[in-house]
């Protein structure tokens, strides 16, 4: 085991995070920016006001009819229309009508960006070198998704790029936010492929130590609507292992081998076979069984009844799969539609929950000078 955790160190650069590349450089053999133009499409239109603050709905769309919708709230991702093996177009992912639903107490971050550390921290509190830092303690005495006004609660500032096809969102985290040490530099862009695929690509600088844990939380359900839950769709993950957890979901430092239970989906399975084996539902990290240092096809999602198929290629060493347990229909989404428990889905790219804490688990721990960068697809065709 130990050698495992050795080994995922290893694949960590510099600061312990893997290298992605620019998505706002040119590749090689890509096509000039007249036939980009020509490919795709983004149109915006203004989506409401957070104080002084002016939200706008960015609409990406490609040459094959795909489009994804994100607005600078949050850096939300609000819809993706992809279709289905007839055809026909719907959305496959959870959210709201408008700006108010995205910015109700109860958003249970749909969509969202997550940060400055995405998941959990144990007791809301950790230490660097000899210096304590205190967090917000906002889930169940331990801190969440960057505390009680994360990044998720932030107006970003956006920038379409040259192409069409991408979408710069940026944030400055100020030293102290939600107690994190160092002010925090954040760009996420947000593309879309000609092989309709959604590639996010995460960048951020610091210039004081600061732990940085960064993910999407998008609710996923291809069924777009037609099943009010994701338990008859099909998930492989390449994992070995989960990150053991106490009752409060947060790692005991061990590892638990899924072969044979509840948790192994090395091989596609439905999700609601094993289900009911897990207290509380899936809310767990699997340990990414990976080759390299590059995106990797780590997990793939299929909803039988529409022929709708997602893979999820990431460089990160984690992915925390969730299946909606904390939904209970009180939220109205999209359409009216009630989202009750089990609605969507969750396929979090990540470093491990609690990392700060846990010193053989691979560090989420960036210096001045250092990068931390991510990249993640997730591309959608049928079968």
């Amino acid at each position: 085991m130990k050698n495992l955790i050795n080994g995922l160190a290893v694949m960590m650069v510099g600061t312990g995070f893997v290298a992605c590349n620019n998505a706002a450089e040119k590749a090689p053999d890509a096509p000039d920016t007249a036939s980009i133009s020509r490919a795709y499409s983004i149109k915006d239109r203004p989506y409401g006001q957070v104080g002084n603050d002016q939200v706008t709905e960015y609409a990406i769309s490609n040459s094959n009819g795909m489009v994804v919708k994100l607005i600078n709230y949050g850096a939300t991702v609000t819809s993706i229309t992809v279709p289905d093996k007839a055809g026909k177009m719907g959305d496959v992912v959870l959210g709201f009508d408008s700006l108010a639903g995205y910015l109700q107490s109860g958003n249970p971050y749909m969509g969202c960006i997550v940060g400055r550390y995405a998941n959990r921290i144990a007791n809301a509190r950790f230490t660097l070198g000899k210096e304590p830092y205190s967090l917000a303690a906002n889930d169940n005495g331990n801190s969440l998704h960057g505390g009680a006004r994360g990044f998720d609660k932030k107006v970003w500032l956006a920038k379409p790029l040259a192409g069409d096809s991408s979408i710069l969102f940026t944030y400055t985290s100020k030293d102290g936010e939600e107690g994190y040490p160092g002010t925090l530099q954040v760009e996420v862009t947000y593309t879309l492929t000609p092989d309709n695929e959604l590639k996010i690509d995460y960048l951020a600088t610091t210039d004081k130590q600061t732990p940085v844990n960064l993910t999407n939380h998008s609710y996923f359900n291809l069924s777009a609507g037609s099943d009010s839950t994701i338990l008859g769709h099909e998930l492989m993950i390449k994992s070995d292992l989960v990150t053991a957890v106490n009752k409060k979901l947060i790692p005991t430092g061990t590892f638990t081998d899924v072969k044979g239970g509840a948790m192994d989906f090395n091989a596609s399975k439905q999700i609601g076979k094993d289900i009911s084996k897990v207290e509380g539902g899936y809310d767990h990290n699997w340990v990414l069984r990976r080759s390299g240092v590059g995106p990797e096809l780590i997990a793939t999602l299929y909803h039988p009844a529409t022929g709708r198929f997602m893979e999820v290629l990431t460089t990160e060493p984690g992915i925390q799969f969730y299946t909606g347990n904390f939904l209970n229909g009180s939220l109205t989404g999209k359409e009216g539609r009630k989202y009750v428990k089990h609605a969507g889905l969750c396929l979090e790219t990540q470093h491990f929950p609690d990392s700060p804490n846990q010193k053989d688990f691979p560090t989420t721990v960036l210096e001045p000078g250092g990068a931390y960068k991510q990249t993640t697809l997730y591309r959608f065709s049928v079968k």
